[in-house]
């Protein structure tokens, strides 16, 4: 399963204290950051990426509402989750598209059921793996190898295959289905519409906005939420086994 990296929000302590304490509890979650300012959670997000936001609504300064808002405007924007002593703002909290409105004290059933519905399912026993992925070629069906992809692009409810020989295929098979079956064996995500193989990745460049990955000569852009764990996971790779 992959667990969820969270960013706690809240500007009174004990109610940051139970909040993080509850998230940690959570086995859908990886990591927690917990912060007491929308401000200090913007330095956090200019940083790296959360997969969720979990935040108070009245806070001083720039409140939750706000910074959901302005959270809305990145490219990948993480999940928004509020947590409030006030039902009043339940309409508005969704209006800004947040996946959860939860009463204090936070109920960690609840919470749990919001987090389950942002937590992508794992794969279901062995038939799951997709060592081989059927591919129709002209008058025949193949057996494509996992070995033999370079990269796999998102499109729609299908993904298309490029292979280290620069060959194509459409499938019929959803991204995050092929990143569940995959991920442990190689390959990362990089991005909503791009899974690649890290063998392959010949170089990664910047140009001070946006990083880059050159993969089987062909150049795909890297998201802010996925920088961190793709330099780490290289790293990882490039270490000499002992």
């Amino acid at each position: 399963m992959v667990l969820l990296s969270a960013l706690a929000v809240d500007d009174e302590a004990p109610a940051l204290d139970e909040l993080e304490y509850l998230l940690r509890s959570s086995d859908l979650v990886g990591e927690v950051v917990a912060v007491r300012s929308a401000t200090e959670a913007l330095r956090q997000l200019r940083d790296r990426a959360f997969d969720v936001v979990v935040l108070d609504i009245a806070m001083p300064g720039l409140g939750g509402m706000e910074l959901a808002s302005v959270l809305a405007q990145f490219s990948e924007p993480p999940s928004i989750v509020f947590v409030t002593a006030h039902e009043e703002h339940a309409l508005e909290a969704f209006e800004v598209g947040a996946a959860g409105y939860l009463l204090k004290p936070v109920d960690q059933q609840r919470l749990g059921q919001v987090l389950r519905r942002l937590t992508p399912p794992r794969p279901h026993g062995p038939d799951e793996s997709l060592e081989f992925v059927p591919v129709e070629a002209p008058g025949r069906t193949l057996m494509l190898s996992r070995r033999e992809v370079a990269w796999v692009e998102s499109a729609g409810d299908y993904v298309r295959i490029r292979t280290f020989d620069q060959r194509s295929f459409l499938v019929r098979l959803p991204l995050a289905r092929m990143e569940e079956a995959w991920g442990q064996d190689g390959f990362a995500r990089i991005h909503r519409q791009y899974l690649v193989c890290l063998k392959a990745i010949r170089e990664l460049r910047s140009d001070g906005a946006q990083l880059f990955v050159e993969v089987s000569g062909t150049t795909l852009p890297v998201s802010r939420r996925h920088v961190r764990e793709l330099r780490d996971r290289l790293v990882r790779q490039a270490r000499p086994h002992r």
